[in-house]
């Protein structure tokens, strides 16, 4: 009973805030003058193929499967906010909906991300490569991309990476086990994009327990000699992660490359996670003021961005990167800038400041750690 316990009150403020019922995505027709604009979205994913209204489910597939999907966004949207109905079928004027989804094959996907990469203009031919976290179905993960893709701005090519999460509180174990099992598959589809894309580049956005399956991804594929993907991948921006210090030391040791690291010591969810792991501290919940942490992971190439001070609609705190509406922001500014949102030097700290209105610090070579509001730590450049 103890133990029930014990369990039951480490779950309760995630509890709080996972008691709806799983989202599906209901097709719907949008009037043009209900919305504010349309975000396409590429799919890949792992997730065993269900019917609709849920499309993927959280179980393992044999094989990547592919889709095309169209999401309208609200006239009513604000940056930072995902409004979503509490069940049921949307208003388009006030909720994000799914207005068309398209299963492809391999061969189809391939041509239609080519058309739609030539297509455009030559500075918007980046690719953006999402790759959810643990307790996320299909939907969800769909539109949460959604709405990042459009508040940020990003104006390449948006591809939805989706492990077999199974959306559910309780399936930790499970969620962790399936990101482990999608690890040659995001390599596969990483290296499509990459000989796709033509003269672009790839970026890579990861959430909570999707940054563990990016690292080990990173950490294979540098091991077959080719961590760049032939030169393709840009940035790596890893949001929350859900990943054990020493591990995260370990993958980078092999991985040798820059990623920019977004960190909140106020993260409930990692905080539930730290627990679940034998009380190890998580990447995503390290604290500015732990120096020595911060200087050994800067020696490894993080370029780590706290928005401990950062407020956002998030009752977990979890997912800051995309619902504060200046750092979605940011992170598109960045994406169209020539090097990506990990070379940004200090121009990155100075307009992260602007946030809360308050002093920015940078811990380098030069410049020393000031913690109060919001602090940039940013690696070596």
């Amino acid at each position: 009973m103890w133990l029930r316990g014990l369990v039951l009150a480490l779950l309760a403020p995630l509890l709080l805030a996972a008691c709806a019922a799983p989202r599906v995505l209901e097709i719907s027709q949008a009037p043009r003058q209900d919305i504010a604009g349309k975000v396409e979205i590429y799919v890949a994913t792992t997730r065993e193929a269900s019917a609709a209204p849920v499309y993927f489910d959280g179980e393992r597939a044999p094989k990547l499967a592919f889709a095309k999907l169209e999401i309208t966004v609200p006239r009513s949207h604000r940056p930072g906010e995902l409004e979503l109905p509490d069940s049921g079928p949307g208003d388009p004027a006030k909720h994000f909906t799914a207005t068309n989804i398209e299963r492809l094959d391999l061969a189809p996907v391939v041509a239609d991300v080519r058309r739609d990469i030539m297509r455009r203009p030559a500075g918007q031919r980046d690719v953006l490569v999402f790759v959810h976290g643990y307790n996320t179905n299909f939907a969800d993960a769909v539109y949460r991309f959604a709405q990042i893709v459009y508040d940020s701005g990003f104006k390449g090519v948006p591809v939805l990476f989706s492990w077999p999460s199974r959306g559910q509180l309780l399936a930790y174990p499970y969620d962790r086990e399936s990101a482990y099992y999608s690890r040659d598959f995001l390599e596969a589809n990483l290296r499509g994009i990459a000989r796709d894309i033509g003269p672009g580049r790839m970026d890579i956005l990861a959430h909570s327990m999707g940054t563990i399956l990016t690292l080990e991804t990173l950490r294979q594929a540098a091991i077959r000699g080719d961590g760049t993907f032939g030169g393709k991948l840009r940035d790596v921006m890893l949001a929350a992660p859900d990943v054990d210090l020493d591990l995260f030391k370990t993958l980078m040791n092999v991985i040798r490359r820059p990623v920019t690291v977004f960190v909140s010591a106020d993260d409930r969810a990692l905080d539930f996670s730290r627990r679940f792991a034998g009380d190890k501290t998580r990447l995503g919940a390290v604290s500015a003021k732990d120096t020595e942490t911060i200087a050994s992971l800067e020696k490894l190439g993080a370029r780590i961005i706290d928005l401990s001070e950062v407020s956002s609609g998030d009752s977990l705190n979890h997912a800051k990167f995309a619902s504060s509406p200046k750092v979605v922001q940011l992170i598109g500014n960045r994406l169209r800038a020539d090097r990506g949102i990990g070379f940004a030097g200090p121009q990155l700290g100075d307009r992260l400041g602007d946030i809360a209105g308050g002093v920015v610090g940078t811990v380098g070579s030069t410049v020393g750690l000031v913690v109060s509001p919001v602090t940039i730590i940013s690696g070596g450049r």
